[in-house]
């Protein structure tokens, strides 16, 4: 039976790394400030050069979209409030908009397991079937997995929404984190949170281990098709167009995988400790997937030094002008 909403909350307050003293909100709201910012420019340079370049329009590189876009998303549902916490000392946030933003943040996390995914299934396809590859992964069939992916990352955080949103909240309405989440409000509620908190976890764990697995053992496939190259010259190679991915994918699960082995095994951290490691894991990778992609893909690097040229030359010419003018 569901539970009937005796809410008397109706905002609640994000305490943000609760140990953190006054004196150094406005050096945490400008660092915030700085983050949030290199992750719209590095996103949006790397949309825009897929925009308008022709031959970016591939499947890994529509992955890339598919994250970079997926980032930006991410870390504007959760970046402008904890930053307006700090700023502004604007904590509070309004009961509806808090689950707004719990099932965005969930949401987007979900979309971006999804995704490495794709990602682990397009370097498997190419190194272990590569006769294969332009025929499974064409743009038409790589479409419809990302469509999908969208599609299905919706399930988990709306099921969450539902069941949490109903539940009396009466008590404390302080949220000790940065942004709204499952765990943090409904540990508010009025009530035992085992019938919500457990379907939730189950979700989770398949949202996380599912892609996970499937990852695991492409990238032990793409291990042994590698060994069994003879010649090295051409082993590295293969194993350079996995870096990147392996990089990404990697800033994404092993701090997730760290903190629920963690708590499994009995390790607790501190309010602070364990905001910081989730705010890390959380909003590292989106402002660093773009600079991964610029330094070790080459074709986005190659496209991202002929703009640079490009705009030299432009200023060059507008000087030489301005010279005779």
């Amino acid at each position: 039976m569901p539970v009937e909403n005796h809410s008397s909350v109706t905002e609640f307050v994000l305490t943000g790394f609760p140990g953190l003293h006054q004196e150094y909100y406005g050096l945490v709201s400008a660092v915030l400030f700085f983050v949030y910012l290199i992750t719209l420019i590095a996103n949006a340079t790397v949309i825009f050069l897929f925009a308008t370049n022709h031959s970016l329009h591939k499947p890994m590189y529509f992955i890339i979209l598919n994250l970079s876009v997926c980032d930006i998303l991410f870390s504007t549902t959760t970046l402008p409030k904890i930053i307006s916490r700090y700023w502004f000392q604007s904590g509070s946030i309004s009961f509806t908009a808090c689950f707004i933003q719990m099932y965005f943040v969930h949401y987007f996390g979900t979309a971006v397991a999804y995704i490495l995914f794709q990602m682990a299934l397009d370097r498997y396809l190419a190194i272990c079937h590569p006769l294969r590859y332009s025929h499974i992964l064409t743009k038409s069939n790589i479409l419809i997995l990302s469509i999908t992916a969208w599609i299905i990352a919706k399930a988990s955080p709306l099921m969450m929404v539902i069941r949490a949103y109903p539940l009396p909240y009466c008590a404390s309405n302080i949220i000790t984190h940065c942004f709204c989440d499952h765990i943090g409000i409904t540990v508010l509620a009025c009530t035992d949170r085992t019938p919500y908190a457990i379907p939730a976890f189950v979700f989770a764990m398949v949202v996380l281990l599912g892609p996970l697995a499937f990852i695991i053992f492409s990238y032990g496939s793409i291990l042994i098709a590698v060994y069994k190259i003879a010649n090295v010259q051409s082993r590295m190679k293969s194993l350079s167009t996995c870096s990147t991915q392996l990089i990404i994918i990697s800033l994404y699960f092993l701090p997730r995988c760290f903190v629920y082995l963690a708590q499994n095994v009995g390790i607790t951290f501190s309010a602070d400790v364990r905001i910081v490691i989730i705010m890390l894991y959380s909003l590292a990778p989106p402002m660093i997937n773009p600079l991964i992609y610029c330094l070790r893909t080459r074709d986005i690097k190659h496209m991202l030094m002929k703009r640079c040229n490009d705009y030299k030359i432009v200023c060059d010419v507008i000087d030489i002008d301005s010279v005779y003018c």
